[in-house]
């Protein structure tokens, strides 16, 4: 645990800021000194400390006030007062950050989160994984074909080449020029278009009236209708959404340590990435011992970490205590991705140890991570019914156990990929090839992405219906 600096009364705030600055920053350089998994070798040190001291002079594109804010949505997810939605790509490319690709992306995760408030009765935080999703772990160094694996834009090319391949520092500095073009986007299209609840509803009608399958749910986009309009009929203003917050996993740590505000608004001082709302540290570097961790700790962000079925109770109890020392509700996401086979087993008796700690956390499902599999022609995939397996599995302890099912992270996006099979009229295995676009992991498509949020959507809308019953 971590202590606020103590000052004799009456030292100057100048003197204070210093001390914290010192403080902060020896902390700082402890914390990156621990062993760090998942880092590339440069082959020129030199020039990536270069490009780091650059990057630190750069205009932020998050500011510690909307870390803050999204800090205080959080609280109420925590809570169980609100929802927590997250998606968009498993890896951003340089070559997709483009208005039409971030719309379309950006579009579902709206529309998904217009069909989850409604069936909840709850808010819905909407977190995008844009604007700095670009690097990747990978769980070896080498591909099928003996070269330096892919580890996301930021770092190499995907490009099946040595040189390409070859870590290249320079890229962080593109990486933080995408962002801050990307960043441009979100911002636009979540005060403009995006804000239209209407206008995203008429999409959704769209859906269920000529996607396969989308019939059924033809109950539950009407009685959204009939909500929006009853709003308007008296004389609310039409409805407008709120912000729409970036994040992505805080993996290769010389780009997470350039742009670090110090935030002094919290129980103690901190430090707030300027890069995004929202970071999370993942399953692959989530030692108690790493660099990662260690970082995290010194974060005012929100802090998501990854919880795979390796992880005890004791683990999970340990990351509350570490990242969330002061009881903030949703400072913490503890972020599940067991596998459909193994959420009812492995996860009540972590909710259970966390829950008896007395803490606040969000408890959110990645039915994604999980249920990966390959394919004989190579193909990395999920399927559909996997995933909502995942995802029914997760309600079903939280209901048992009596704690708020927080909500989801997905890896989905608004294009017509073939990347993950099944659903109403989804891709069989032998349609992957068609339009199989992803940097790295498979995606969910439009469809998918639709049709699996209104058929959460029932599943929420029954659990509420029998949580009221037993009030009754």
């Amino acid at each position: 645990m971590t202590h606020s600096p103590r000052w004799p009364p009456g030292t100057p705030v100048r003197t204070r800021r210093r001390s914290v600055e010192r403080t902060l920053a020896g902390r700082l350089e402890a914390a990156l000194a621990r062993p760090a998994a998942q880092q590339p070798h440069w082959p020129d040190p030199d020039r990536a400390r270069a490009v780091v001291r650059e990057l630190a002079a750069a205009e932020p594109l998050v500011t510690p006030a909307e870390t803050r804010r999204l800090l205080d949505r959080l609280g109420a997810v925590a809570r169980g007062e609100a929802l927590l939605l997250q998606s968009g790509d498993c890896a951003e490319t340089f070559a997709d950050t483009t208005e039409p690709h971030l719309r379309a992306n950006l579009g579902v995760l709206r529309r998904m989160a217009l069909v989850l408030t409604h069936a909840a009765g709850l808010p819905v935080v909407t977190v995008a994984r844009a604007a700095g999703q670009y690097a990747k772990p990978r769980s070896a160094a080498v591909d099928a074909d003996g070269l330096p694996v892919y580890r996301g834009d930021i770092i190499n090319s995907g490009k099946p080449d040595r040189a390409a391949r070859t870590p290249d520092p320079e890229r962080m500095a593109r990486a933080y020029h995408h962002a801050r073009e990307a960043m441009a986007v979100v911002r636009r299209l979540a005060c403009g278009e995006l804000a239209d609840a209407q206008a995203l509803h008429e999409e959704n009608r769209r859906f269920v009236s000529t996607a396969p399958g989308g019939r059924r749910h033809t109950a539950r986009v009407a009685e959204i209708g009939r909500g929006l309009r009853f709003m308007t009929g008296v004389g609310a203003l039409a409805p407008r959404l709120g912000e729409i917050w970036t994040s992505h996993e805080a993996l290769l740590l010389d780009y997470e340590r350039t742009l670090l505000w110090i935030d002094t608004e919290g129980p103690e001082p901190g430090l707030s990435s300027g890069l995004a709302h929202f970071l999370w540290i993942g399953e692959r570097t989530r030692e108690p011992d790493g660099a990662h961790i260690a970082f995290a700790e010194l974060l005012a962000n929100p802090i998501g970490v990854k919880i795979g079925p390796r992880t005890t109770p004791e683990q999970a109890v340990e990351y509350v205590r570490r990242l969330d020392p002061h009881a903030v509700p949703g400072r913490l996401t503890l972020i599940s991705r067991m596998g459909h086979d193994r959420v009812r087993e492995v996860l009540p008796p972590i909710v259970e140890k966390v829950t008896a700690s007395g803490r606040q956390v969000i408890w959110q499902c990645d039915p994604m991570h999980g249920n990966s599999r390959t394919t004989e022609t190579g193909h990395k995939t999920r399927r559909y019914e996997d995933i909502l397996d995942e995802i029914t599995g997760f309600l079903e302890v939280h209901r048992a156990l009596g704690t708020h099912p927080g909500g989801l992270h997905l890896e989905a996006t608004g294009e017509d990929v073939t990347e993950c099979t099944g659903g109403a009229g989804g891709p069989s295995e032998d349609d992957l090839p068609a339009r199989y676009r992803t940097a790295c992991d498979p995606r969910l498509n439009a469809e998918q992405s639709m049709g699996l949020a209104l058929t959460v959507a029932e599943l929420f809308a029954a659990g509420t219906a029998r949580s009221t019953e037993a009030r009754r």
